[in-house]
């Protein structure tokens, strides 16, 4: 379960990436957007790498792939597979020292080629916060339409938020 771009490899977690895990998921600016809170303890970051490890990307709900350069966790993309087998969300994160190199994009479009081309998915969807215009580029990039902007749709960490919807066909991958 590897799968290797020009610089990177997306794999399974291992329990040696807890703490540049903690690290990079501590960051403010990162977890803003995201689920979690900072910090992240090391504590935690291992409970989450152990859970991450023993998670089968073939199966339906939530995998997670580390984002390895040159034997560094840099990030993570999340693959939450539908019961259809068929669709997907995707989302990710990436430390900020590796943030403005093109390894967040290099990183979705090889998940991407891999769930097309490999495993023959129909539609891989996204969605990120309307404010998070770093997130949506990088999705624009990456080959996602636009689909839509669900205003104060989401309750996040005590206020309303405006969603950005993306989509991304087999049919449009090239």
């Amino acid at each position: 379960m590897v799968i290797q771009t020009e610089r990177l490899v997306l794999r399974r977690f291992r329990a040696e990436d807890a703490a540049a895990f903690a690290a990079y998921r501590s960051v403010p600016e990162i977890a803003r957007y995201q689920s979690w809170d900072a910090p992240v303890s090391l504590e935690d970051a291992a409970a989450s790498v152990k859970a991450y490890a023993s998670g089968d990307p073939l199966e339906p709900g939530w995998f997670q792939y580390a984002i390895d350069f040159d034997g560094v966790l840099i990030g993570d993309l999340g693959l939450n597979l539908h019961d259809n087998l068929m669709q997907a969300d995707l989302g990710f994160t990436l430390a900020p020292a590796y943030q403005g190199k093109g390894y967040a994009t290099e990183a979705v479009r090889g998940l991407l080629d891999h769930l097309f081309v490999e495993r023959n998915l129909h539609r891989v969807a996204a969605e990120c916060d309307a404010r998070n215009s770093s997130s949506a580029r990088l999705l624009e990039r990456a080959g996602f339409r636009q689909e839509g902007l669900r205003r104060a749709a989401t309750w996040f960490k005590g206020e309303w938020t405006d969603d950005l919807v993306f989509g991304l066909l087999r049919s449009d991958w090239h």
